[in-house]
């Protein structure tokens, strides 16, 4: 991120400078004059955005401090248990890996992140107890992080207070089609893993080659001492339950696609009535569980203010220099063979490498006249910016918790995971905006 943001303030300079060489003194304002107006702007109305965004953050924020503490997190890790279990067949299914990659997942699928990730680590930690080549990914590793970097998305609720401040008429509207562009990254993300996972053998050999057995390390019995463990080791539900909740999830994802138009107007209205009733059904304080997500959402606001202003800024030197119309230019061919805009391009190739940068130019372009926060252009963004995961980030820190240095094919798998989310996101989002 520091080489990028350095080419795009130094570039800018470049191209402005290069203007003013050339400038005509009759024609108006100065191209440097221009470019320092156009900074010192967007630096303000990054900071107007984030004081829009507070509330809108603040209120999603406290509607899912709610949903955790009324269970709908353990609910839907008990859901998901069944399908788990058969995915990871090398983790015990009472082991406390297990219940932390449940309850990480689980978490991600609500949007908290901030639950998600203490949840991540100790899943690694516990599976790298199971690791019989310690530094090397193992198996399950590897599929819990591409699963992980496109995780099923139901409530992107960031992108829609990103949306709301900047003045969607239906913010809403990328439910449906975050809904199947993540469900079918992830699906994509556990078939090449599970594909790949015998070219990438845990030692540096062809995959061809016989493999010698794995050396045991020496581990003795282990203790349910995860906090996903814990959460999931009292009234799981029983296999059938598991699957038809997933059948039913399934189900509506044409169904939300089909019929977005109807459905939209009514999706938020509902989503906060339940939440409300299952707080009230399972007794939980509603008004202070608000007020403490609240909180958190207003730090979130104003911790990516910097952020936004330091990309926001970028990108209006790099508009008001001329440099964003060539870029645009130059990459308009691949707009009719793939559907992908030339200005969603460099957000979708920024994702995987910075999260809080693919946000910014997410803002950038919701709040772009031409744009806007419902063109087909707009819906993409946040389509991309909801179904997809910073790539790079999460393998940092995951395999960095546990010293692993050979991720095998890790890498592979989750980038041929965001690269599905594209093209699913593309084809949502036409999808929706070609309905009546």
């Amino acid at each position: 991120m520091n080489s990028l943001f350095a080419i795009l303030i130094l570039s800018s300079l470049l191209l402005s400078a290069w203007h003013q060489w050339h400038w005509d003194f009759s024609s108006g304002e100065a191209p440097l004059q221009q470019l320092t107006t156009a900074t010192i702007t967007a630096a303000g109305d990054a900071v107007q955005l984030a004081f829009h965004l507070i509330g809108t953050m603040a209120f999603f924020l406290g509607l899912m401090k709610i949903a955790e503490q009324a269970g709908l997190l353990r609910l839907l890790a008990r859901l998901i248990r069944p399908l788990m279990v058969r995915l990871f067949p090398e983790v015990p299914a009472h082991h406390p890996a297990m219940g932390a990659m449940i309850m990480n997942l689980s978490a991600n699928a609500l949007g908290l992140g901030n639950a998600a990730t203490p949840f991540g680590i100790r899943a690694m930690q516990e599976l790298d107890r199971l690791n019989p080549v310690p530094g090397t990914a193992t198996n399950a590793m590897a599929l819990f992080l591409a699963i992980n970097t496109a995780s099923i998305t139901l409530m992107p609720s960031t992108v829609i207070a990103l949306r709301a401040a900047a003045g969607s008429a239906d913010p809403a509207a990328v439910l449906p089609t975050t809904l199947f562009a993540s469900f079918g990254a992830t699906a994509v993300a556990i078939l090449v893993a599970r594909l790949l996972q015998n070219w990438f053998p845990p030692y540096p050999q062809h995959p061809l080659t016989p493999q010698p057995p794995l050396p045991q390390r020496e581990r003795g019995s282990y203790e349910v001492d995860s906090p996903g463990a814990k959460e999931l080791e009292n009234g799981n539900y029983a296999p059938w339950i598991g699957w038809l909740a997933m059948t039913v999830l399934l189900s509506l994802i044409p169904l939300s696609l089909i019929y977005a138009r109807q459905v939209s107007p009514w999706t938020l209205p509902v989503v906060i009535a339940a939440i409300i009733m299952l707080g009230l059904v399972r007794r939980v304080a509603i008004y202070e569980a608000f007020i403490e997500g609240a909180k958190e959402g207003f730090d979130v606001a104003v911790r990516i203010l910097p952020y936004l202003v330091a990309i926001l800024s970028a990108v209006a030197m790099l508009r008001a220099s001329g440099g964003l119309e060539a870029i645009v230019t130059a990459l308009s061919p691949w707009k009719i063979p793939l559907g992908l805009p030339a200005e969603v391009l460099p957000m979708a190739l920024l994702r995987p490498l910075s999260g809080s940068g693919a946000y910014g130019l997410l803002a950038s372009l919701l709040r772009e006249p031409l744009t806007g926060p419902d063109s087909y252009v707009g819906l993409l963004a946040s389509t991309l910016q909801g179904s997809s995961e910073t790539t790079f980030y999460v393998l940092a820190v995951y395999f960095g918790a546990v010293r692993v240095q050979r991720l095998r094919h890790t890498l592979a798998a989750a980038l041929i995971a965001d690269l599905a989310a594209v093209v699913l996101s593309i084809l949502a989002c036409q999808w929706h905006l070609s309905l009546p």
